[in-house]
């Protein structure tokens, strides 16, 4: 009632100024009726104003934001459009933010987290951009016990360093991810070397991305050329002129894979526009952006995004085809049209997403709450157990940061847009198309490459009309086989030899796919020096007879082999003077000894087999022996004239004579062979030369003269440098050298010379082979390799070396091998057996059966009942050797019938005569 009665009290002192006596009456009351109206509205609505307060909690959430830059204001607008939704769809909670501008100051933001959390009693902090200020505010959450949402990408920390920062939620792109995905790249590309371009961290040192770079492109074998580190725009007093000076230090380099790793948008166009000015965004070079340029990129105008027409990029893939998305899209436009009319592109980027995913985030832990008092403990263990699909992707937490298999798209900048050309995920890899699991899919899609290069970039400064392939070439070589320089009329160097002509037939082939200018420039120096002279960038590269060491490719890059390696001793050969004993040579003693006995075993068989009727075989003792002696070593020519007549001897003879033949073939031909063969001197052995303190020979020029020094430990006093192949065989006739250590393609050259004065030890210590030098990481070493196999495996490279390095058609007949062996009981083996195992059997077959008509003459013959078994051994002894007679007749053939029916006679009367 007091408050009406005030009300009317207000009105008359409302209306007094406007009425007086002279107005009209009606005029009066309609004025009092209708301001009347207007405060009962006006106390109607306070009066639901103050039922709204007591019904809608309101939850204050502070953000600290960057909001003049592109960024920052994109994730204010999508702030402000998640906390709008979310105010008009819940039914108990508002959510009220309050912006502060980041100042990219970590102390400031911590000082801007403290009044929010004081003055405006903020329950959530969000933003901080940098890790700088994400780290410093999580610590002004811990001692307030309020979760900090930050959409700063976070360094990589392993998951316990999360309990120093409790409070800390961050939802940004997994770096290590986004490294994983970029070196991805580079090694489907085969670039060997990289240079990482980024912006200096406000308060200096390298950002923790660098060392995750570093340690993958070392995993996939590729190195880190170069790393440009340029102060911010802003610091910068001269912007143009501190860039393109470090742009030209670049530019000396060979390298032209650029990764730019982190940087400002605006440094960034700066940066390219001075590269396209000093040539570095012509043909095979590549440049990689990371998603906090490649973003926002489409921010810029148009003349900006040309400057990066063919570089790569990597962002985050969100889907723009849902209905969330959809919706937020045009809420986005329309609001950032109205808040920033100065903006032209007026399109969400991830980290607008993500603003949004953030604010969204706290809303879904709010609702979750069912607690009518919201805590700051509450709120935050419902904030990292969330698990949702939101406008950036799946957005789940663990150990404080999203946990989720991120995708990225790698996109291409054409003209003034850009397309998708592939993916990447951490469990398929580089893909054409964001999900499938057929292998065909095989990245990237048409790939549109600086300078409208229709090959894969090399990423490497290949060589040009204008500035040719630098190309070392020994000037001073010890075989001029392989390379030879000569100077003529017009003191014109010309270039010839083995290893010219394979570089000729690998640039052929390489032209198939690139032009490779290059120039020949002859170097009077040592190998060693020649190789430092790529190495340290005097050459681009090396065509000779280089040989592959271990310490040489720690600082260059060889190409595969194109001739093997190995060191090799060379001695003088001669005829053996002592011959006397040559004919034994063909056979081992043991197979000697082995032969010698079968022979005697073989032939007391046929003795044995033959004596009773063979009269050849008969007659005294020493008779026969001479007879079976002669028969047996008459049968080693072939050359026997006695006559067989037992059947087991005749098996026994046959086997033996195919045996002698396989003797008499195999110690004809190993003879005849030893007889033609050169032999070694006595000198071969190089524990035999140190000891001796005898002169060996090689080139000085070469690795080998400390090999032998530091390896074979041979003296340095013993070791006389020889500067060409034409000394050697002076050095070796007159005894100046005992030996010469070549390696093993020279040794070949001198072998093949002078084949029959020298050959080279069965001995060789192998090295990596002879290959081309090239600088470390050159793609065109690659290139080269894969030509030189291909020039081997089409026959190229062979008819290369017969044209260079054929012998003569002498020395192909007369060529020098080394000592034949001789034959051993081992080759001879199974043929022994064979023919003892006849012998055997046959001699056993006999005496069975002298056996038999040894019983049978028992029979027949009256002996005393008592005898003892020695007597009876005596008699077959006697018996079996002929001494006792008796009707026996061995196996014989029909036109010898007569006689032994005459013989057998005889022998009858003989028994029947008393003793």
């Amino acid at each position: 009632m007091l408050s009406h009665v005030h009300d009317n009290v207000l009105v008359q002192n409302m209306l007094s100024p406007y009425i007086n006596i002279d107005t009209p009456p009606k005029l009066c009351f309609s004025i009092t009726i209708l301001v009347s109206l207007l405060l009962i509205v006006s106390h109607g609505y306070t009066t639901l104003s103050k039922a709204d307060n007591d019904t809608f909690s309101t939850i204050s959430v502070g953000a600290i934001i960057n909001t003049e830059s592109r960024i920052g204001k994109e994730m204010k607008t999508a702030m402000k459009i998640s906390a709008e939704n979310f105010s008009q769809k819940s039914k108990k909670l508002k959510l009220r933010l309050y912006f502060r501008m980041s100042s990219s100051d970590p102390l400031q933001a911590t000082f801007t987290a403290e009044e929010l959390i004081k003055e405006k009693g903020a329950q959530v902090i969000v933003g901080m951009e940098s890790w700088q200020e994400a780290a410093l505010v999580a610590q002004v959450g811990k001692n307030a016990q309020i979760p900090i949402l930050s959409f700063a990408t976070p360094a990589p920390t392993p998951p316990s360093t999360s309990l120093r920062r409790p409070f800390l939620v961050q939802i940004a792109t997994n770096e290590t991810a986004q490294i994983n995905c970029i070196v991805s790249i580079i090694s489907f590309f085969h670039w060997r070397k990289v240079i990482v371009i980024y912006e200096e961290e406000p308060y200096g040192g390298d950002p923790a991305i660098l060392s995750l770079l570093l340690e993958a492109i070392h995993k996939v074998g590729s190195e880190l050329e170069y790393r440009l580190v340029l102060p911010p725009l802003s610091s910068m007093n001269d912007p143009q002129g501190v860039v393109r000076e470090e742009l030209l230090n670049i530019l000396s380099k060979q390298c032209r894979a650029f990764i730019l790793l982190r940087s400002s948008l605006p440094l960034a166009m700066h940066l390219f526009r001075e590269a396209k000015d000093v040539g570095l965004l012509g043909s095979d070079s590549v440049w990689i952006v990371t998603e906090s340029i490649a973003s926002i990129v489409h921010t810029t105008n148009s003349s900006d995004i040309s400057l990066i027409e063919g570089a790569l990029g990597i962002e985050s893939y969100y889907s723009e085809t849902n209905r969330l998305y959809q919706e937020f899209y045009s809420q986005f436009r329309q609001a950032f049209r109205r808040d920033y009319p100065e903006e032209d592109n007026s399109q969400p980027g991830v980290y607008a997403l993500r603003a949004y995913d953030g604010i969204t985030t706290i809303t879904n832990a709010l609702e979750n709450i069912t607690e009518n008092n919201i805590t700051s403990t509450t709120l935050f263990d419902k904030i990292l157990s969330s698990n949702f699909l939101g406008l950036s992707g799946q957005i789940c937490f663990k150990y404080g940061t999203l946990s989720n298999n991120q995708t990225f798209r790698i996109v291409n900048f054409i003209g003034k847009s850009h397309k998708v050309i592939g993916f990447w995920s951490q469990k398929s890899g580089l893909s054409k198309e964001r999900i499938s699991d057929d292998s065909a899919n095989v990245f990237p899609g048409m790939v549109h490459w600086p300078g409208d290069l229709r090959r894969v970039p090399k990423g490497w400064a290949m060589p040009t009309s204008e500035r040719p392939l630098r190309i070392g070439v020994p000037g001073r070589t010890s075989f001029e086989k392989f390379v030879k320089v000569t100077e003529d009329p017009n003191q014109t160097n010309n270039y010839k030899g083995f290893c010219i002509d394979v570089f000729n037939a690998v640039k052929k082939v390489l032209e198939e796919a690139y032009e490779l200018p290059y120039v020949f420039e002859a170097y009077n120096g040592s190998y060693d020096d020649i190789v430092n002279h790529v190495y340290n960038k005097t050459y681009d590269a090396v065509i000779g007879d280089v040989t592959i060491l271990a310490g040489r490719w720690d600082h260059v890059e060889f190409t595969h082999p194109f001739a093997e390696s190995g060191l090799s001793m060379i001695v003088p050969v001669k005829k053996d003077s002592l011959k006397a004993w040559m004919f034994t040579k063909p056979f081992t003693m043991e197979m000697w000894m082995v032969t010698f006995a079968i022979l005697i075993y073989t032939m007391l068989v046929v003795w044995f087999l033959e004596h009773q009727s063979n009269p050849d075989f008969g007659g005294p003792l020493r008779n026969q022996l001479g007879t079976v002696f002669s028969f047996m070593f008459s049968s080693l020519f072939f050359a026997h004239r006695e006559k067989l007549h037992s059947n087991f001897t005749r098996v026994v003879v046959v086997v033996w004579m195919f045996v002698v033949l396989i003797l008499n073939s195999s110690y004809t031909a190993s003879l005849s062979s030893m007889l033609t063969v050169q032999r070694l001197q006595p000198l071969t052995n190089i524990e035999l030369l140190k000891k001796n303190n005898s002169v060996v020979g090689c080139d000085g020029d070469s690795f080998v003269r400390k090999y032998l020094v530091d390896v074979l430990k041979f003296k340095s006093e013993q070791i006389k440098n020889v500067s060409s192949e034409y000394y050697y065989d002076d050095l070796l006739k007159n005894g100046s050298i005992m030996a010469a250590f070549l390696e093993l393609p020279y040794a070949n050259v001198l072998i093949n010379e002078y084949c029959t004065a020298y050959t080279a030890s069965p001995q060789h210590y192998r090295f990596g082979g002879l290959g081309f030098v090239f600088q470390k990481g050159s793609p065109i070493a690659t290139d080269v390799s894969k030509a030189i196999l291909t020039i081997s495996e089409n026959g190229q490279l062979k008819e290369i070396q017969e044209t260079w390095f054929s012998p003569s058609k002498e020395c192909l007949l007369a060529r020098t091998t080394l000592d034949t062996d001789s034959l051993s009981l081992g080759s001879f083996f199974g043929l022994y057996l064979i023919t003892i195992s006849t012998s055997t059997i046959c001699f056993l077959l006999f005496c069975f059966h002298l056996v038999k008509k040894f019983r049978h003459h028992l029979k027949s013959d009256f002996t005393p009942g008592n005898e003892s078994v020695w007597s009876k051994a005596d008699r077959f002894l006697r018996f079996s050797i002929g001494e006792v007679k008796t009707p026996f007749k061995a196996p014989v053939l029909l036109e010898n019938r007569e006689t032994f029916q005459a013989s057998s006679s005889t022998e009858a009367e003989m028994a029947e005569t008393p003793h």
